[in-house]
């Protein structure tokens, strides 16, 4: 019997000790990763859009974290050298040291140099600048045998010749030939779309863009790359009754109670 003791000791103490021992190593484990981690701090990452290279810097210092730019695109409507987006994303949880990627507006847009347009329909030229990467620009119509064939290309107010170097999404306006018959437009439903979209709509219905103004709701970058058209002036009509190049002033929000889409209703004449 005290044969029988003996033996089962040294394996009770033996698998004491093995436990013992885990537990020890499991502790100093998991108190390693608590530290090298720092469990639980962190703070709320900041949104850096908008924000101009500097100032996102300077504030990434003050939070310990390493801002780097990375990627540029180039937005005209957006001032440049500002920060477009970011990753992580804002409001995400994060630690000192982490690494925040910034893409911004281009300081140095490429350039290119200015195609020739004259004798082309408005479609034509429209197609040509936008192989070109250029846009549209303002539309001036003058008396001529017809309608909507460039007669004159401009930049900046001023005749622009072909192969002169312009940046690249350049505003290019154009004078057109306007038929004795005096052509009129109708000016199309604008509300929803992105200003993107609106403008090239306006220049398909042989229109002018007017003033562009963005709700109290538009505050930073990216609000203005997701504003949406509410408001036009004129409104939209169903018949031709507008002269060509008619100006059309733009209202935009990111508020999606304001853009409802509404009933588009029949004239007169259709019915």
């Amino acid at each position: 019997m005290s044969k029988k003791k003996t033996i089962k000791r040294p394996i009770l103490k033996n698998l004491l000790w093995i436990c013992i021992f885990l537990v020890v190593v499991f502790l100093g484990i998991y108190s390693f990763l608590h530290l090298f981690t720092r469990h639980q701090e962190g703070f709320t990452l900041p949104d850096f859009t908008g924000l101009t290279v500097a100032e996102a810097k300077a504030t990434g210092t003050s939070l310990q974290l390493h801002v780097e730019v990375i990627d540029s695109l180039y937005i005209p409507e957006l001032p440049k050298g500002v920060v477009l987006r970011q990753v992580p994303p804002a409001s995400q949880h994060v630690k000192k040291n982490r690494r925040v990627e910034l893409t911004i507006n281009s300081l140095l847009p490429r350039q290119i140099k200015m195609p020739s347009l004259v004798g082309y329909s408005l479609r034509q030229a429209k197609a040509e600048l936008a192989s070109h990467g250029l846009k549209m620009g303002r539309l001036n119509y003058v008396p001529d045998i017809a309608t909507n064939n460039v007669l004159e290309q401009y930049f900046s107010g001023r005749p622009i010749e072909p192969g002169t170097p312009v940046d690249i999404y350049s505003s290019i306006d154009l004078q057109l030939g306007l038929s004795p018959e005096g052509d009129l437009a109708y000016i199309p439903m604008l509300k929803g779309k992105s200003l993107e979209t609106a403008l090239d709509i306006l220049s398909d219905h042989s229109l002018n863009t007017g003033s562009i103004r963005y709700d109290e709701t538009v505050l930073t970058a990216a609000d203005t790359l997701a504003a949406r058209v509410f408001k036009q002036t004129p409104g939209y009509s169903l018949t031709p009754e507008w002269p060509l190049g008619t100006f059309v002033h733009l209202i935009l929000t990111t508020n999606p109670d304001l853009l409802t889409p509404e009933e588009i209703l029949p004239s007169e004449e259709g019915l």
